[in-house]
């Protein structure tokens, strides 16, 4: 499960994303993040929806590159 919450952090700094603003994204549930982190047990087929929304996740404002 720790690596889970890892990822999630991981890709929600890379992404610019608020732990809520994934939860909605990723399965239309604003708390999952947190209550994740205060022990919420993920099942295998949650885990496998959130993995592939990092995946396959494609900002629709793409970050302006550094010049």
């Amino acid at each position: 499960m720790a690596d889970l919450i890892h990822d999630i952090e991981t890709f929600c700094q890379q992404q610019s994303m608020s732990p809520w603003q994934f939860g909605v994204l990723a399965l239309n549930d604003k708390p999952f993040v947190k209550q994740v982190k205060a022990g919420r047990r993920v099942w295998p087929e949650t885990e496998r929806k959130v993995r592939h929304f990092m995946a396959t996740y494609r900002p629709t404002h793409p970050k302006a590159s550094a010049a």
